[in-house]
């Protein structure tokens, strides 16, 4: 079972992520911030990430590098909703592998997290 972190402030969209994945099938880590997040990252090391980008604290693009510097394999799925062409061009620059506007349509996540999957090759766990 593939394991993936979100990090997000807006406690609905949290929930939400974390039902509809954990139906999905998938084993589902949630912080709610930053910190929270990258601690979370670094104990347990999931091999998909979903970060917001505006957050308290540092933004989802901070995550972003520091994810990538810790775990560059780690796939990071950017979502927004102060989405923008320049923001995209952004995520993709520091090397997210997706980026979504909210609200999400989970049809298309989902999609996205099985394209990812399989490019990993059989999940560990």
């Amino acid at each position: 079972m593939t394991q993936i972190l979100i990090i997000d402030d807006e406690k609905p969209t949290l929930q939400m992520l974390k039902l509809y994945l954990e139906v999905c099938g998938y084993d589902v880590l949630t912080a709610e911030d930053e910190t929270q997040g990258l601690a979370l990252f670094r104990t347990q090391n999931p091999p998909i990430v979903l970060t917001d980008i505006k957050m308290p604290g540092k933004d989802g693009f901070a995550v972003l590098r520091q994810i990538k510097a810790l775990a560059p394999a780690t796939q990071v799925i950017v979502i927004t909703g102060h989405g923008d062409r320049d923001l995209a061009r952004q995520a993709f620059d520091l090397d997210a592998c997706a980026f979504f506007n909210k609200p999400l349509d989970t049809d298309a996540l989902e999609r996205e997290i099985k394209r990812i999957e399989s490019g990993m090759g059989e999940p560990s766990g």
